[in-house]
Order: C-alpha cells, then sequence, then structure tokens
C-alpha cells in the first residue's frame, strides 16, 4: 500500500486511536509500525487473536503490560562493559516481576484463548536472577547485607560517623571555642564536618576553611583535630563504593548471561501490549471479525465508517466477479466519498488483522494493492491544477492496476470541459475493468450512469435525498442511479415549473412535464413574477442586440431632455433625421433623439386603449372630432397646430 493511499484513507488517524489504548512506549511504537498483509493465513491468524484477545477483555479488563518502559534502551546497552546503576537492576526486576504476574494472569485463559496464552511460554521465569537483584538492591541503593565485606565496611564507617561526630560536639562545647563560634551547630560541606567560626577569629582556630558563608562573615572550618578522624572516614567510603561496584559487576554479569532470554520476555510482552491495545480498540468501535477471501469478493452488511462514530449511517454493498464496479451518483454532500472511502480504510483494516464496524456476516477481499484518487489533488509546488494533479495521480493508478487492485475514484472526470471529462471518465473506466480491477466510483455525470447501466460488470448506485426535508440521509442504494435531484430540489425551493420544464430539454433532449404544488392565487403570482415578460424592456433589449444607430420612442414615452433638465411627453416622431415631435409644457418641439433619455415608458403610464388626445389637443379640437365622428356638423375645421 502507498503512503498516498495510507493518508487519504486517514488509516494514520486509526493507528493514532489505537495507539491510545497502549500502556508503553515501545506498544505504542509497535502500532505505528502496523502495515497491511497480503497473506492471507497470516490476516486470519492476526483476526483469531485478536478475537481471543477481546475474549479475554471481556472477562478481566486489567492486563499487567505495565514494566517495560525503557526496557529496550536498557538491553540495547548490554554486553558493552558498562556496569548496571542500582534503578537500572530495579527495573530489571520489575520487568521480571510484570512477567511473572503477566504468566499467572494468563494460566486460566487457555481454555477460550489458547493461542494468546501460549505466547507466555516463550517468557522464562529467572527466579534465581530475580531474587538476587531483590536481595542485593533495596530502595534503590547497594543492601548492606550484599556482601560480607560491604556490610563490614558500613559498619566501621557508622561508627567512624559517630566519633567524628561526637569528637565535632566537643569542640563546639568546650569554653576553649566557645567565643569563637558563629553558632553552636555541626553542618556538613563536602561530606566533611566543620564548624561554624566568625571571620575575625580565624587565626585562633587551626583547621581548613572548607565554605564561607553568603554574607562573608562566617568561615567553615574543619577543625585539625577532626581532621585524622575525617580521613579514616574518607577512606572507609572509597572501600565502600569498591565493594558496591563489586556487587554491581556480579548483578550485571546476571542479567547478561540471561540476555537473550530477557531480550525474547520483552518482545512478547510488548507484543501483548500491541495486542491488546488492537483489541481494545476493536471493542471501542464494536468490531466484528469479518470473514475474509481472495476471490474478489466485498459484501459489507451495516458497515459504519470508524472514525465518524455515532453519526455514520450503516452502508450495505456487494460486488463480485460478476460485477466488479460500482458507480455511485447523488448530490453534493451525500455520502458518496465518505461511502468509498468506508469500503477502502475497512480493506486496510482488515488486512491489517482489526476487527472491523460492522456485521460479522460481512466479508471483505485481500489487495494486493488499494489505489485512490480522492479529492483535490493541487500541487503548488509543481505549478498544477487540480485536474492536471488528478491525471498524473490517474496515470500512476493505469500502470499499477493488477487484477487484485482494488481501485477508488472520486469525482472522476471533474475539473475540465464536462462533455471531454465525460469521455475520458468513461475511457478510464473500461481500461480498468479490463485490467481485471475492483471499482468504486463515484460521479455527476449522467452519462457514465448510462454507461453502467448498459455495460458488463457495472451497476449503478445512488446516495438517498430526502426531497421533504432536502437534505441527503447519507444510504446507498444498489442497482439504480440516482434522479435529477437537482431540477426536484430547484422546483420545491420555488423554481417555476416552465424553468424546470426548460432545463430538462437542454440536459436530456427530451420534454418532461413539472409541477408544483402551490395552490394559493397570491403564490401562485408571486411565481408567475419569475417568467412575466416586460414587452418594451424586451423591445429595447432587441433594439440593443441588432446595434441599431438611433433610439426608438413611442407616442406618449415620458422623456427627459439632459441639457435643460425638462421633462416631456413624446408626440411624433422619428423623421429622416432622426429627431422627434416633443410636448414641453404645452409646445411641441422638434428634438433630435440624441438629446433625449426615456424616462418613464407608455405602456408602464397608459392602458394599451389609451386615448393620446386627451394630451396632445386642446379641449375644443377634441370636441370638433368628436362631432366629425358623427357626422352630424358640416364645414367643421380642425387646426391641429403643429
Amino acid at each position: 500500500m502507498n503512503q498516498h493511499t495510507i493518508n487519504t484513507l486517514e488509516f494514520n488517524q486509526i493507528k493514532e486511536q489505537i495507539a491510545q489504548f497502549a500502556l508503553t512506549k515501545e506498544g505504542k511504537t509497535k502500532i505505528g509500525c502496523l502495515t497491511p498483509s497480503t497473506n492471507k493465513r497470516q490476516i486470519e491468524a492476526w483476526l483469531d487473536e485478536v478475537s481471543e484477545a477481546v475474549e479475554i477483555l471481556k472477562k478481566s479488563a486489567s492486563v499487567p503490560v505495565h514494566g517495560l518502559d525503557g526496557m529496550g534502551q536498557l538491553i540495547g546497552n548490554m554486553n558493552k562493559g558498562a556496569v548496571l546503576r542500582p534503578d537500572q537492576l530495579t527495573k530489571f526486576y520489575d520487568f521480571l516481576d510484570c512477567c511473572g504476574k503477566m504468566r499467572r494472569f494468563m494460566k486460566d485463559k487457555v481454555y477460550y484463548a489458547p493461542r494468546v496464552s501460549s505466547y507466555i511460554d516463550a517468557i522464562d521465569e529467572l527466579p534465581e536472577l530475580a531474587n538476587e537483584i531483590i536481595r542485593c538492591i533495596r530502595n534503590g541503593r547497594v543492601d548492606d547485607y550484599a556482601s560480607k565485606e560491604l556490610s563490614k565496611i558500613r559498619k566501621q564507617i557508622a561508627i567512624l560517623e559517630e566519633r567524628l561526630k561526637e569528637k565535632t560536639l566537643q569542640l563546639i562545647r568546650s569554653n576553649k571555642y566557645k567565643s569563637y563560634l558563629q553558632e553552636n551547630i555541626v553542618s556538613q560541606r563536602n561530606g566533611r564536618y566543620v564548624i561554624p567560626i566568625k571571620k575575625e577569629f580565624r587565626n585562633k582556630l587551626k583547621g581548613t576553611v572548607l565554605d564561607t558563608s553568603a554574607s562573608g562573615s562566617t568561615l567553615f572550618i574543619e577543625p585539625e583535630e577532626i581532621a585524622i578522624y575525617q580521613e579514616q572516614l574518607t577512606w572507609s567510603v572509597a572501600d565502600e563504593e569498591i565493594e558496591e561496584q563489586k556487587v554491581l559487576s556480579y548483578l550485571t554479569g546476571l542479567v547478561e548471561e540471561k540476555e537473550q532470554q530477557i531480550h525474547l520476555a520483552m518482545e512478547t510482552m510488548i507484543h501483548y501490549d500491541f495486542l491488546f491495545a488492537k483489541a481494545k480498540y476493536c471493542r471501542f468501535i464494536n468490531g466484528s471479525k469479518v470473514s475474509i477471501n481472495d476471490t474478489d469478493e466485498i459484501n459489507l452488511i451495516q458497515a459504519r465508517h470508524p472514525l465518524l462514530g455515532e453519526k455514520a449511517v450503516p452502508l450495505s454493498l456487494q460486488l463480485g466477479r460478476e460485477l466488479q464496479a460500482l458507480v455511485i451518483t447523488g448530490p453534493n454532500t451525500g455520502g458518496k466519498t465518505v461511502t468509498i472511502k468506508t469500503v477502502g480504510l475497512l480493506t486496510l483494516m482488515v488486512q491489517c488483522g482489526l476487527h472491523v464496524p460492522a456485521s460479522e456476516e460481512s466479508t471483505l477481499c485481500i489487495f494486493e494493492k488499494i489505489l485512490v484518487d480522492i479529492g483535490d489533488g493541487q500541487s503548488i509546488a509543481e505549478n498544477l491544477s487540480t485536474f492536471s494533479s488528478r491525471i498524473v495521480n490517474i496515470i500512476e493508478i493505469l500502470q499499477d492496476t493488477t487484477n487484485r487492485t482494488l481501485v477508488l475514484l472520486d469525482e472522476l472526470g471533474s475539473g475540465t470541459d464536462p462533455g471531454e471529462g465525460m469521455g475520458l471518465a468513461t475511457a478510464i473506466l473500461e481500461t480498468l475493468y479490463e485490467k481485471g480491477a475492483a471499482i468504486l466510483a463515484t460521479t455527476h455525470y449522467s452519462e457514465i450512469k448510462e454507461f453502467a447501466e448498459i455495460h458488463h460488470g457495472f451497476i449503478n448506485g445512488s446516495m438517498e435525498f430526502d426531497l421533504n426535508t432536502l437534505s441527503p440521509t447519507y444510504r446507498l442504494n444498489i442497482g439504480r442511479g440516482g434522479d435529477s435531484q437537482a431540477f426536484a430540489i430547484a422546483l420545491k425551493l420555488g423554481i417555476h415549473p416552465k424553468i424546470i420544464e426548460r432545463a430538462h430539454q437542454i440536459t436530456y433532449k427530451e420534454e418532461m412535464q413539472y409541477t408544483t404544488g402551490v395552490t394559493e392565487t397570491w403564490q401562485l403570482k408571486e411565481l408567475d413574477k419569475q417568467v412575466m415578460v416586460n414587452k418594451y424592456k424586451n423591445r429595447k433589449r432587441d433594439t440593443n442586440k441588432t446595434e441599431m444607430k438611433m433610439s426608438i420612442f413611442q407616442q406618449g414615452d415620458n422623456v427627459k431632455i439632459p441639457s435643460t433638465n425638462e421633462f416631456g411627453i413624446v408626440y411624433s416622431g422619428p423623421d429622416t433625421e432622426g429627431s422627434y415631435l416633443v410636448q414641453i409644457k404645452g409646445e411641441k418641439v422638434s428634438i433630435n433623439h440624441k438629446r433625449i433619455t426615456l424616462y418613464i415608458a407608455a405602456n408602464e403610464l397608459y392602458p394599451d386603449d389609451y386615448d393620446f388626445d386627451i394630451i396632445f389637443q386642446t379641449k375644443e379640437n377634441r370636441k370638433k372630432s368628436k362631432l366629425l365622428s358623427k357626422g352630424h356638423e358640416e364645414n367643421i375645421t380642425i387646426d391641429y397646430n403643429e
């Protein structure tokens, strides 16, 4: 498995969670090196031992695997001429004691955990070594009775110290030095007894100054009278150190004689810590031991992504020899990517000997490689776009794919022209299928969904979407591609059905009728506003589109003359020079179209059947016009005064 796959499927996070259950530094390190196997027998053995470890934890949660910290470094320094210190020997004893506790712990587990309990047989008891260490080392130092000579020397040291202390006390109690003393106490400097003398009486007392107070007013002097006793004590302490080294060398030799047994015991205890950490994690995620195969069969039942915890929606899917490629469609954030990641991650976990959160009836195939192309692969360092980076990754996948490969592809062909992206995605899927790979791919392309429906070995799947709540359910439906949720969602949110019908026609080249559940009159009016067309604005837009050089106004348009900041109403025009007759304050003035701008269109001010004579003709002319229309008067003349 390449590192890209490990990182993308977040397997390192799984290892970090397992490491939290390890009790020793060495166990955590071993978990960090956890890698998947492709050997079916080895994987089955790993799964069996984890199952036994889980059974042990069900009956006894406390496993004695402490006492390992620092043992690796100690063993690494053995047989290099160094003598072990008392604290290091104590560490060896604690480790041997821990091994003994583990042996007693495993004694009654042989019936339901034969494999795991048998590992303890690799650890020799080494009672002689443990007894010698505890006899010679007590309270972090070599014991008085570690050897006869050491016992004799320490008794002599005790006598000398008592004599020395008594002699020093006699000096400070005597009248001879009483006036010279700063205070009547006996102290030690560098292991030698001294008395505090006032600085001005330095020459009154024979001896060696070993220290001075911070103020300099007090001198700590070793009097000449006790120097001989001090020398005797010093020689005895040196003899003590020599004898202690003899004892430590003796114990170091005993430990080094058993180096091989201790090393094997340590490896066994580390494996126990590693194993029970895996078992604790498997219990934490409610994992099950699933079956494995090398026949390209994947059958997951009620599987969950282990990093999502209780939020994970159970997943069930099946792939095999006849159907080896699943194409998943569905809306964004609907769970497509999580689905394919779940399959890849659970496969990695099983091949590492871990139980997975799925039904016991599930089965997973052993793959030699899991190759993934998921997420944004943009490479800033190499100045590659997202699409280019993903294509580089796809090239590597195509080169490395065999019939023992699981390929996970997310939104294949995205990031470029939809037509070309769809074609490229389809060709890549065909090639991977011909190479014999098991494929899980997600897509938005309806053409790929159609391809999967008719292509042998492919099957469609879709992520469920609840149109009532307008939210994904994250459930995978196998056997059919996802419907056009974009249109359904848009309709649900209030887009006019006519717009959806046009979008469907453009997309699928077919007619489809869409209806909405809106019944209220005011709601229908609001909905119709989306498709209402302003005729004048359309006319103006069409005029601009044909790039006519002259603006067009209609009779009754309210216009503005920017040069005079006046308003008027268009009466007639344009003439051959593009001028309009505009009525301004009751007078009709000819103005070129370039000097006027539309303020309010006539169709927004007046109804379609409005009589503009009311605006442009005098009352008298309108009466005459009315009489003429009735034919009652003769010789009537109307002066329009243009």
